[in-house]
């Protein structure tokens, strides 16, 4: 793993400070050291990790990659019978090595190009697809991230969701491998999460939007100290105008990083947000190209489209994994022109990317592709717009139909203010046809935006989802 030779090095240079904190546990670098390496060492078999966040998870992980071992990483939320089809694939891939002892390792690194991580894509009921990464791959990401971000070992990180997830297991890694204090929290809470960041010098964020919303807001009503934290650095969703301003009073010294990425590509553009810039404009905009990402938009024969024009985000990087091990249905991570691409549609702007979607995700109504980011940047931009999801809905006349589901920023709003605000910066095709009155935005149990749990909402007329006066 990219991580370990690291991990042995800070364990000399500062044994007795902390490597990794969940909530009342802690283990000091050395501790960490010695824990991963008994493991490892011991034979139990490590190449399964379907765990809770704690400092053991740490421990597990690390022991899970020594050498030239591979490790999946399960979400422990599963179902049983979802983590027993995950387990009889791994068990196919590796001969079931996850159910013997293992040859005893030292907690070294393996080679460069071995496969160090089966990683699995986020599902509930359906089979998650599952690729493969090398340790190259990450220990280029880590130079990369750490110098864009300004990560360093005097910092103290806070990534208060589950280790399970792919931005929180990274974030986990690239501290082991920085030198940096690594904090998370049982599960995530809002209290626990504040007392973490005003009483344990936490310098740095890594989460997802939804969760820095919460934090914010109510930090600023419970007037929690946010004062030493420096960075924010947010992935999974677009940031909304409302969190951004709520962190900017919430945590005025805080440099805001949003990056746009996925699993199989790792980082692909990044913005930033700094403290006494001018508000930064809601759109579709998420950046320029990461360092050492070569980005292009090509069509479906893998041929550029022009600029401003719409197509296959594609990268050319070190970052990107090997591909699939199983789950390539031909419609997420492939290659086009000599690029990766997960079929995320987007444009290029004077070098910025602009990200429209998934594919999948795209409403065709009447003949029309209305891409749903598209429209929620549009909503965003509206005067008592705080937060909004959109998706399709069947429709009998025009095959879908397009829903906006909008939280409120105040008291009022009502569906002719919104519709009137929209002409001029959307075509009639574009604009939705039904608004609904949210309370909050549909999530996943890892804070994601969840467009499948809103149509549900507005399909099964969910009361949640009433409709906009």
């Amino acid at each position: 793993m990219p991580f370990l030779d690291r991990l042995s090095r800070w364990a000399a240079e500062k044994p007795h400070e902390p490597a990794v904190v969940c909530g009342r546990e802690m283990l000091t670098w050395s501790g960490l050291h010695e824990a991963a390496s008994a493991l490892a060492r011991s034979g139990e078999p490590t190449a399964v990790l379907s765990a809770r966040n704690g400092v053991d998870f740490a421990v597990r992980w690390a022991a899970g990659v020594a050498g030239g071992r591979e490790c999946a990483v399960l979400d422990p939320a599963w179902p049983d019978g979802l983590t027993r089809e995950v387990g009889h694939r791994l068990a196919q891939r590796w001969g079931a090595a996850a159910d013997r002892r293992l040859d005893p390792e030292e907690l070294t690194d393996g080679g460069p190009e071995s496969s160090f991580l089966v990683g699995l894509t986020s599902g509930t009921t359906s089979v998650p697809k599952a690729f493969s990464r090398s340790r190259r791959s990450w220990t280029r990401s880590f130079e990369a991230s750490t110098a864009a971000f300004g990560l360093s070992p005097q910092d103290t990180v806070l990534a208060p969701g589950p280790l399970s997830a792919s931005l929180n297991l990274y974030t986990l890694s690239e501290c082991l491998w920085a030198g940096a204090a690594f904090h998370t929290l049982p599960s995530f809470d809002v209290g626990d999460a504040h007392a973490e960041i005003s009483g344990r010098g936490i310098t740095r964020l890594v989460l997802v939007p939804t969760m820095l919303r919460v934090l914010a807001e109510r930090g600023l009503a419970g007037d929690v100290d946010a004062s030493g934290v420096t960075a924010v650095v947010c992935s999974g969703q677009k940031l909304d105008r409302r969190t951004l301003d709520a962190v900017r009073r919430w945590a005025p010294r805080a440099v805001v990083w949003e990056y746009y990425g996925a699993s199989e590509l790792s980082f692909v553009a990044a913005s930033s947000h700094r403290p006494g810039a001018s508000p930064a404009e809601v759109g579709t905009g998420v950046g320029r190209a990461f360092e050492g990402v070569e980005l292009a938009i090509l069509d479906d024969s893998g041929s550029p489209v022009q600029e401003g024009d719409t197509g296959n985000i594609c990268v050319r990087s070190p970052f990107v994994s090997d591909g699939y091990v199983w789950g390539d249905d031909g419609r997420a991570f492939t290659r086009l022109g000599g690029m990766c691409t997960v079929r995320d549609q987007g444009f290029l702007s004077q070098g910025e990317l602009h990200v429209l979607g998934r594919t999948q995700d795209m409403i065709n109504t009447g003949g029309h592709n209305v891409y749903p980011h598209e429209v929620e940047a549009a909503l965003a931009m509206l005067p008592g717009v705080a937060e909004v999801v959109v998706a399709g809905v069947p429709d009998d006349v025009r095959g879908q139909r397009v829903v906006a589901g909008i939280v409120p920023s105040h008291a009022g709003l009502c569906q002719a203010q919104v519709r009137a605000a929209l002409e001029g910066r959307l075509t009639p095709a574009k604009r939705p046809l039904q608004y609904v009155h949210l309370d909050e935005l549909p999530v996943t149990e890892r804070g994601k935006l969840s467009r499948a749990e809103f149509q549900r909402w507005v399909l099964e007329g969910d009361r949640r989802a009433a409709p906009l006066a």
